[in-house]
């Protein structure tokens, strides 16, 4: 799946999905979930009944029509809301699914190799995958080390590692083996893999409202009842000022006005986007390659200010990289580089190819044709530990180049009669004591240098820390090294603080503790021991490079696997909270302002005597033309509001990294004062083309 490909949010087929979808969650069971806008139809149910015995009766009232109307309305456009965002994700998770084919497995039973569909295979069977096979189901590596595509997760074209015995042994089905052979153990249930969990997610099938989304509902819920009676007092106060003013009783507030004007009043706007905003954060993270298995993760993510993050294929890349050359007194640095090249010409490994890299970016020392050189390679093993190189020279000198560990070149040297000096001993002891890896390179009997390995820093990595420190996020590192490692891989990533030589149970020590002084504590991990803290921590974010343990003990699946997309999924959150907490204060302020504009209008004619003008027309500051114009015109923008509205819902607010105080200060400005603006030029314009 390529979540960057994504439909566009007004196409043609999404937008019509919504509007049957609209139609659809008119049925009341799914409608008393959201307990403003159910309310709503209710009314809308009751005035079409009015309307229906109005006609019957030969009434006809064409105002208690048009309310009706533009009730259902009100309801269409909530339930459209709600339709829009989730058909998105359904479209996201059609494209994934009819990407799906059936695949065969080589499934190993009793010794024997035997080809089944990969839906029959069950959790602890173990397959063979070769290059050009499909990964037919998630499992782990327990045999073998092979490059695997997973574009169709990831998007990304680059292929990457998958071997046994490390954080990198999770495999995903429907990926592509592009060479070597594994051997896989099946961890997941047929119909329960991690695309099957992929589409279910992205559906938003199984997506729970938040506790702050129920805590809103009930305060929404409260609101709408408030206001219930407050429009049930208004026919016994009207009858009273009726009669007061001699006017006929017949004038008073008939039930579908009464209707219209709880609608206006309670919380609809909001109650009506709720849902819609709470899915389209998910969609947002989605969209960003990040599989958020809760609601209530996005909200929390919102909230973190502490992360903790494992150095090891998060921070660092998790390859050993060659870095640096440090030959031997005597010799020239580009003989050391030349060897080293030499040597690792026919090395596939990530740091045979760095050393094959490095040569060439700090002396231009180009790699040589293996045919060419009509040489003899021998490849690494894990017995001699060590690769190397046998050639001829055109003047007939022979070479025999190797390089490897310090013990096994020191023996290859001794054997051939050669010296292994104690300062190639200090200088190896050095690099190990900084938790890097050096590798000797002997020419014959002759120690010509080392070549410095180490753990690579991730590209980019220190100035997005520094965005997580302007955002209130202190960020700690934990790795297994020892002190001294640490604290340097620490200062150039730019971290806040670090914890050295830990153990799974030290991480999940240091969250508990976080959390217990009020912290909301993010954790990202990709290995099997980083799975009790990424369950305890708030927010889990797990690598997609990394094991099954830790991608089912995390809250969230990054697929692309960089650590930095925390400062994203922060974003999303905040842009979550933010734009609930500033359409729920436009919706308040707009049913404020609604309150001051109608309640004035239908006013007027009370204690009016003959002129038909009373006193309490000069609270009509809009000068509404007419009470009935006036609650039309209400209930009309009350309706279109929702439409309008959903852009911001789906798209949410723009997420600026400024402080809270700043931030709820521009947002009572903004939608606060909006909302209470909003109305009345609406309600005032929709009121003058009614009467054209």
């Amino acid at each position: 799946m390529n979540t960057r490909r994504n439909k566009n949010l007004f196409s043609k087929k999404v937008l019509l999905d919504a509007a049957k979808g609209s139609f659809i969650k008119l049925n009341p069971v799914l409608l008393v979930r959201n307990p403003v806008i159910f309310v709503v139809a209710v009314g809308s149910v009751m005035t079409g009944i009015i309307v229906i015995a109005e006609t019957i009766r030969g009434e006809f009232s064409s105002f208690n029509l048009q309310i009706a109307v533009w009730l259902w309305f009100t309801v269409l456009f909530s339930n459209f809301s709600e339709a829009l965002a989730e058909g998105r994700g359904k479209a996201q998770a059609e494209s994934l699914r009819k990407s799906r084919i059936q695949v065969m497995a080589r499934k190993i039973a009793d010794k024997h190799e035997k080809r089944v569909f990969a839906t029959d295979l069950k959790k602890g069977d173990i397959v063979i995958c070769e290059a050009g096979d499909i990964i037919p189901a998630d499992g782990e590596v327990i045999d073998g080390i092979a490059t695997v595509d997973e574009s169709s997760i990831t998007g990304e074209s680059a292929p990457v590692i998958r071997e046994n015995g490390g954080d990198r042994s999770a495999v995903t089905g429907g990926t592509r083996v592009i060479s070597d052979r594994i051997l896989i153990q099946i961890t997941s249930e047929p119909g329960n893999t991690f695309v099957d969990r992929i589409i279910s997610l992205i559906e938003g099938a199984k997506r729970q409202k938040t506790p702050n989304e129920i805590a809103l509902t009930i305060l929404l819920s409260g609101l709408s009842a408030i206001f219930l009676l407050v429009v049930v007092t208004f026919p016994a106060l009207f009858s009273y000022s009726l009669s007061e003013s001699g006017l006929a009783l017949t004038e008073n507030l008939s039930i579908p006005v009464l209707i219209a004007l709880l609608v206006c009043l309670i919380p609809t706007t909001i109650g009506g986007l709720l849902s819609a905003i709470g899915i389209s954060g998910m969609d947002r993270l989605i969209q960003k390659n990040v599989i958020a298995t809760s609601g209530r993760a996005v909200e929390a993510a919102g909230d973190v200010d502490v992360l903790l993050l494992d150095k090891t294929g998060t921070i660092t890349l998790g390859n050993r990289m060659a870095t640096e050359f440090i030959p031997l007194d005597g010799i020239k640095v580009e003989e050391l580089a030349d060897a080293a090249q030499l040597s690792s010409l026919s090395d596939e490994t990530p740091e045979g190819r760095s050393i094959v890299i490095l040569a060439k970016e700090k002396f231009g020392i180009r790699a040589r044709n293996v045919h060419q050189l009509n040489a003899t390679f021998i490849p690494f093993s894990a017995q001699s530990r060590m690769s190397g190189v046998d050639f001829k020279t055109s003047d007939g000198l022979s070479h025999r180049i190797r390089k490897g560990s310090s013990e096994a070149i020191q023996t290859f040297v001794q054997n051939n009669n050669g010296f292994y000096p104690q300062n190639i001993k200090d200088i190896t002891a050095g690099i190990a004591r900084q938790g890097a890896t050096p590798l000797v390179v002997a020419d014959n009997q002759r120690i010509l240098g080392v070549v410095h390995l180490k753990d690579i820093i991730k590209g980019g990595i220190k100035q997005r820390f520094a965005e997580l420190r302007k955002m209130g996020i202190k960020t700690i590192m934990i790795t297994g090294d020892n002190h001294i490692t640490a604290a340097a891989i620490a200062a150039e990533a730019g971290v806040d603080d670090f914890m050295a030589e830990t153990k799974p149970e030290d991480k999940l020590r240091r969250i508990r503790e976080e959390q217990a002084n009020g912290h909301l504590v993010g954790m990202i991990g990709d290995g099997t021991n980083d799975a009790p803290a990424l369950a305890q921590a708030d927010i889990g974010i797990a690598m997609n490079t990394g094991t099954q343990a830790a991608r089912e003990a995390g809250n969230m699946v990054d697929l692309d696997s960089n650590p930095t997309k925390l400062i994203d999924v922060v974003k999303v959150g905040k842009q979550l909270l933010m734009t609930r907490g500033a359409l729920t204060t436009f919706s308040i302020s707009n049913d404020v302002a609604k309150y001051f504009a109608i309640i004035p209008a239908v006013s007027v004619p009370l204690y009016s005597g003959t002129s038909g003008i009373g006193p309490l027309s000069v609270l009509n500051i809009m000068n509404l033309s007419s009470p009935q114009n006036a609650i039309l015109s209400a209930i009309i923008f009350n309706a279109l509001i929702i439409i309008l509205l959903i852009p911001l819902a789906l798209t949410g607010i723009r997420y600026k990294p400024v402080s809270a105080n700043v931030a709820l200060a521009r947002n009572l400005f903004i939608f606060g004062l909006g909302g209470i603006i909003a109305p009345f030029i609406g309600i005032k314009i929709i009121d003058l083309i009614i009467n054209l």
